[in-house]
């Protein structure tokens, strides 16, 4: 389905051929996961996964454009019942899902993330060091960041992740990290 993307330079949507590798690479963990999209722009991402059976998704963008067009293309697809949408800084979101999985021990984390933030200002690893700290991503789940070809990922042990892979295609990558193994 096509679905309505920002308008300007703001975000960089995943093409649909990067798109559906990534997706067919992702495939085994899917079904029946819980799904978070950070920096999610046009919530793409989480509704790809929704469209192939995640169970929840969640997403995060401090534009207020961004959370109108996530909401409308939820809406589009009528998958706005399995979904919810926050506008705020992903720092913000992930301690606000911290408290809420505190408050419930083995309810509320989430199995999958994808995280594409803007390029080159250290938010991956920002969100890398909080979801390695807290409780709203669950141990063992997968974590696809998506970054630019050079962009140094060693740091990512020490907050608790082990890197699994990395795609690399003409101008970035995706890296996909494992929490807690």
């Amino acid at each position: 389905m096509p679905l309505k993307t920002l308008a300007g330079d703001a975000t960089r949507p995943t093409t649909d051929r990067i798109k559906e590798t990534l997706f067919n690479m992702l495939q085994p963990d899917i079904p029946g996961c819980r799904f978070l999209d950070l920096f999610a722009g046009s919530g793409q991402m989480g509704i790809e996964a929704l469209s192939r059976g995640a169970v929840y998704a969640q997403f995060v963008d401090s534009s207020r454009k961004a959370a109108a067009v996530i909401k409308e293309n939820l809406d589009f697809t009528k998958l706005g019942g399995l979904a919810r949408v926050d506008c705020m800084t992903v720092a913000k979101a992930l301690h606000r899902l911290d408290r809420f999985a505190a408050r419930e021990p083995g309810k509320r984390r989430f199995d999958v993330v994808f995280c594409d933030p803007p390029y080159g200002l250290g938010l991956e690893k920002e969100a890398l060091g909080i979801m390695g700290a807290g409780q709203a991503v669950a141990d063992g789940a997968l974590v696809v960041v998506e970054s630019a070809l050079g962009t140094d990922f060693g740091y990512a042990q020490a907050l608790g992740f082990s890197i699994e892979k990395e795609k690399a295609y003409k101008t970035n990558k995706h890296v996909f990290l494992r929490k807690g193994a």
